[in-house]
């Protein structure tokens, strides 16, 4: 008996809204990725990653920016660590930047919060409150320098003005030590537009069933606010602190714009260096000391800190809602 032979299976036409597979047209998806990813990579490459690996081997020499850089090895990160005399303001540009840091991320935080929880407060009209309270973000800082160095004048500003209403003495903010870096701080609580911007959406994200059942409890507004809407915007405030912490530690644009100083060898900043931030030190020393190779170790210097004091904020600071 002949055993039968089997059938072959017909193949299954494509369906009517199915279309087949050219090929390369994978190869094809593939090179459209790359152009449309290109602009990046080559911005990155161009303008981040090759200035940055030329600084990172620049500061190990001694380039002046007008002759040959010579290799000295770890010679200017030793300078600038120990070498009161090459280098005799190094260390007050970093007790400046961190007593700016100190002052400002939590003035800053505490204004933003509050400008977002009374424009989350307001019915009508809240559009144009934030359009005002975000205008100081992008007004340019040469505009914020002249506009602030006439608030704080000693005589005819505007902040002396108000508190002579008070009985408090003019102050010379600007020329007096003490003063000066609060009164710098206070500039940076003024700007404070993109962290209000975050914290009222942090707000609005906030479910209302969670307010309304702490108010039906008795829970009053400090109440609430302290133990339910706080808790619910910790998140968002670890983000504002660890971005405020990194940007506060780079201040340079108005401290340049009020404190850049008038030209010779003299360290600015301010009286008796007073406002000599760590990234303004860094760019009179690479564009008006001619100390580039000293600057590009500065800046390197600059980055491990940041990274460090970012890593202990990811490590002891709470970042999940309550």
């Amino acid at each position: 008996m002949a055993s039968p032979v089997a059938a072959e299976r017909p193949t299954a036409a494509p369906g009517p809204g199915r279309r087949r597979r050219r090929p390369g047209a994978g190869r094809r998806d593939h090179l459209v990725g790359w152009l449309l990813v290109a602009p990046a990579v080559v911005y990155f490459v161009v303008f981040l990653l090759y200035p940055a690996l030329s600084a990172l081997y620049y500061s190990f020499t001694d380039w002046d920016l007008r002759s040959e850089a010579n290799w000295v090895g770890l010679a200017n990160y030793a300078d600038l660590f120990s070498d009161d005399v090459k280098y005799p303001h190094f260390w007050k540009s970093v007790r400046v930047t961190l007593q700016y840091t100190l002052i400002a991320v939590p003035l800053t935080l505490g204004t933003a919060l509050a400008q977002a929880l009374l424009v989350n407060a307001v019915r009508r009209g809240s559009n144009a409150f934030r359009l005002l309270l975000f205008l100081p973000v992008v007004t340019a800082e040469a505009a914020v320098g002249a506009i602030w160095r006439w608030l704080y004048d000693p005589q005819y500003g505007l902040i002396n003005s108000v508190l002579g209403l008070f009985g408090v003495p003019p102050q010379n903010w600007l020329n007096t030590p003490e003063l000066v870096i609060p009164a710098l701080a206070f500039i940076a609580a003024w700007q404070c537009g993109i962290s209000m911007i975050i914290y009222l959406a942090g707000l609005k994200g906030i479910p209302a069933s969670i307010t309304e059942a702490a108010t039906i409890d008795g829970a009053g507004p400090v109440q609430r606010f302290r133990k339910v809407v706080f808790p619910m915007l910790r998140p968002t405030t670890f983000y504002l602190l660890v971005t405020g912490v990194i940007a506060a530690l780079q201040v340079f644009g108005l401290v340049y714009v009020i404190f850049s100083g008038g030209g010779g060898k003299g360290a600015a900043g301010g009286p008796e260096q007073s406002g000599l931030a760590y990234v303004l030190h860094l760019y009179l020393f690479a564009f008006r000391y001619d100390a580039m190779g000293a600057a590009c170790a500065m800046s390197f210097i600059l980055l491990v800190f940041i990274m460090i004091i970012t890593a202990v904020q990811f490590r002891f600071v709470k970042q999940e809602a309550a």
